[in-house]
């Protein structure tokens, strides 16, 4: 986690917290609907069936993101565990890649599943 860039840290609280917040919308706005739509985050949260929370501070130093090798700029694939009411760390993960290009931050919401 010391090698990811911490504005990549509070890009991943920032969309943890529109999920949480069931603000879809404002998510695929922010990964410019590349590859997750808001309907289909909604979906994937609704299937899920139980109600995300936001995660203590602590699972945010615990970001599983690895760097893609050979790449231009900065970019990063990153799994993250959300959290529910009902479980505490859930099943459901958050999967995106982020791009670092020079001064640019760049998201891209892949998938919403359980792992």
């Amino acid at each position: 986690m010391s090698t990811l860039d911490r504005r990549v840290v509070t890009l991943i609280k920032q969309v943890v917290t529109w999920l949480v917040d069931r603000d879809f919308v404002a998510a695929e706005a922010r990964s410019r609907g590349v590859r997750l739509s808001a309907d289909l985050m909604r979906r994937a949260v609704e299937e899920y069936g139980r109600t995300l929370v936001l995660p203590p501070d602590e699972a945010f130093l615990d970001i599983d993101a690895i760097a893609v090798a050979n790449s231009e700029g900065r970019i990063w694939s990153i799994r993250f565990d959300l959290w529910t009411q009902e479980e505490g760390r859930s099943d459901l993960s958050l999967e995106c890649t982020a791009v670092i290009d020079r001064s640019t931050l760049q998201l891209e919401i892949e998938n919403i599943h359980v792992l």
